[in-house]
């Protein structure tokens, strides 16, 4: 979340967070029309900032330019912030999640963690004060038919089960909790709909038609990360441009596997996701390198030199890995360590933007919080 939080700080510096039309560089270094930004698909912790920014967004549009990143700071930056200072679910003993005092009271845990993004970001905003344009898609998957599960402002949406057209019946805070219900201890994410909810005929056609109950009325659902690591589908398969920021933690290599059930069972769970991330990874960095897509991919595990931009800003990659390698759980981050993944995520995608998308962007004076840096 806080390293996306940077990634978003340089795009709005490069006015990339607006309606203006951008132009970029190709292969050979020829002028290319990139257009304006069109969507945000998030997954996880991304979906947690992307939800903010959904939400300011018409503020952000209406800001004269002297006063945009002032506005961006106030309305995204400051609520991330306090929201990564509050203790909603740490990583206890034996792997297990510790949660915040409100577990105590009744619901899931998913409800918990929606019921405080509720309170300490989104308030009882719904999908339809979610822009249509550019469109935000929190994604989650579905543990029913194992397809992905959209949330936006025109519709929600398994593409086996249907389109629910009714939007306000969605808050974001429940939106986001389920694309970042992250099994199995934030997993999984319930919803009570009606058949009625749904477009008719709007679901799968044949085998793959599930428009009936329980696939409409209870959708359970997990974090979209489960089926689409980078968030990249909903886009990919729509533009020519992506930027795609990834923050997930890397695969933790280890001299020894455990043995018994539990452990080896969660092991395996992370064994397999590393692989479908890497495969994604692969098809999109292979897709830039040839130039089937324009834009640029950065990864929280990266060495800022990888990019080849001419003059970084200084992130050395003891420190950055350090970061990476810093817990996605929803624990309180003390204020130095926020600001240092914030900084990374900011310099990182700077580099990225610089040496991939238009290399006549400016290079920052420096980092958002300079006397931080990364280390």
């Amino acid at each position: 979340m806080l390293f996306h939080l940077g990634s978003l700080w340089r795009m709005a510096e490069l006015r990339i967070l607006s309606a203006d039309a951008h132009t970029g560089r190709d292969q050979e270094g020829k002028p290319v029309d990139l257009g304006s930004l069109q969507r945000v698909s998030s997954v996880s912790g991304g979906s947690i900032v992307a939800g903010q920014l959904a939400l300011a967004w018409a503020d952000l549009g209406r800001a004269p330019p002297a006063q945009f990143m002032d506005l961006f700071r106030a309305r995204v930056t400051e609520p991330i912030r306090r929201l990564a200072g509050v203790n909603i679910a740490a990583r206890g003993l034996g792997g297990g999640i510790r949660l915040a005092l409100d577990v105590l009271l009744p619901g899931s845990v998913n409800s918990h963690v929606a019921r405080a993004y509720a309170k300490h970001l989104y308030g009882d905003a719904t999908l339809e004060h979610v822009p249509a344009t550019p469109r935000f898609i929190f994604n989650a998957a579905s543990l029913q038919t194992g397809s992905l599960w959209r949330f936006s402002n025109p519709y929600v949406a398994d593409w086996r089960v249907g389109k629910m057209l009714q939007t306000g019946k969605v808050t974001v805070a429940r939106a986001v909790a389920a694309s970042s219900a992250f099994p199995p201890f934030l997993a999984p994410a319930t919803f009570k709909f009606a058949d009625s909810d749904y477009e008719p005929n709007s679901g799968g056609k044949g085998a793959d038609n599930f428009q009936h109950a329980p696939f409409t009325t209870r959708p359970q659902l997990v974090d979209g990360g489960v089926y689409d690591n980078l968030g990249l589908e909903t886009a990919y398969k729509c533009y020519r441009t992506v930027l795609v920021s990834n923050g997930g933690a890397p695969f933790d290599v280890r001299g020894k596997a455990p043995v018994n059930w539990i452990s080896l069972g969660s092991r395996v769970i992370s064994l397999i996701d590393n692989q479908v991330a890497s495969l994604r990874k692969r098809v999109l960095v292979g897709a830039l390198a040839r130039g089937d897509r324009t834009g640029a991919f950065w990864d929280i595990e990266q060495t800022i030199t990888v990019h080849g931009c001419p003059d970084p800003l200084p992130c050395p990659f003891t420190s950055t890995r350090e970061l990476a390698a810093v817990g996605t759980d929803l624990a309180r981050k003390e204020p130095r360590l926020q600001e240092r993944l914030i900084n990374w995520g900011y310099a990182l995608a700077d580099a990225a933007l610089r040496a991939h998308v238009n290399p006549g962007w400016p290079r920052p004076a420096d980092f958002p919080y300079p006397g931080t840096g990364v280390g």
